[in-house]
């Protein structure tokens, strides 16, 4: 029994990793086509949208990304969120040695540390996650405080002339924007489940929280997008991502009834987590900083 239980959890844990190398790849693939899709920003936004999806090469890495999502689900059902999750973070390593390998990106030391900083964070995080946390129902009007605070935090950055030019601020947005859609994918279970008596269909369609995930995961999308035409994906793909496992774990404070874990060890893994995240993040923020401004400083004088 203890053997069948071990082989079966192993199998689930497989498909997570390979959730996770499709995540990678499928961002890879996006990547690789920035600097010759448009950005998507104002009146033209939507002809960006059309032309990155016309684009044969963007549109297989989000369908392969798509693909890395429903494995990631199927592994859910039956393994531990907290070896789920440290598997999928794996995905963010595979991303920057992928980066590495075929796009020709490099990073300075700060930049590696940075990035080291914000893989391990993830791992910590994910270390001290349980399938058998306890959540209270959603409170509604506590998401709707925490989205209008979180739709301000997350497009801040983008009115800050420094990490709009060189990329930075919409992969900080896409990370916000990202996370902000696990939280409304929680609550939309949520609703789901407690209304179990009534048709499916009509519980799909009444059910605001659907939109929300729709609605925030496409502005997600489009604010990463426009992050790799300005910011090396080794920059961009560890700020998203770290930020979008942030966030969540911390808005299901206020929304969910969360607490910090029982266990010491894990409340103390679960705070590392998040200081390890934010240093990480600002250092590969700053380091991005400087080279664009290196960038502009040899454009000016030669």
């Amino acid at each position: 029994m203890f053997h069948s239980n071990s082989a079966t959890l192993a199998l689930y844990l497989l498909i997570a990793l390979v959730a996770s190398c499709l995540f990678a790849l499928g961002l890879l693939m996006m990547k690789s086509r920035a600097y010759k899709l448009p950005v998507a920003k104002g009146a033209d936004t939507l002809q960006a949208i059309a032309a990155w999806i016309r684009d044969p090469v963007w549109s297989a890495g989000l369908l392969v990304q798509t693909v890395g999502y429903a494995l990631n689900i199927v592994a859910l059902s039956a393994a531990p969120i907290s070896m789920v999750s440290v598997m999928m973070q794996g995905g963010i390593a595979l991303f920057v040695l992928f980066a590495v390998m075929s796009l020709g990106e490099r990073a300075r030391p700060r930049e590696w540390a940075g990035i080291a900083i914000t893989i391990i964070a993830m791992a910590i995080l994910g270390a001290s996650l349980s399938a058998g946390e306890t959540q209270a129902p959603t409170h509604n009007r506590a998401m709707v405080l925490l989205s209008i605070i979180l739709i301000v935090v997350g497009f801040l950055p983008l009115r800050m002339k420094r990490l709009k030019d060189n990329g930075v601020g919409a992969a900080i947005s896409s990370g916000v924007i990202f996370g902000l859609a696990s939280l409304y994918t929680k609550a939309m279970t949520d609703d789901y489940m407690m209304r179990s008596t009534i048709e499916l269909a009509y519980r799909i369609v009444t059910n605001p929280y659907v939109y929300g995930v729709i609605v925030a995961n496409i502005i997600g999308m489009v604010a990463l997008q426009n992050s790799f035409s300005s910011a090396r994906g080794i920059i961009a793909m560890p700020l998203s991502s770290a930020l979008s496992n942030i966030v969540p774990i911390a808005g299901g404070m206020v929304v969910f009834g969360e607490r910090l874990p029982l266990e010491s060890t894990a409340a103390t893994m679960r705070v590392g987590a998040f200081i390890l995240t934010v240093f990480g993040s600002a250092l590969l923020g700053n380091a991005q900083e400087e080279i664009s401004a290196e960038v502009v400083g040899r454009s000016v004088t030669s």
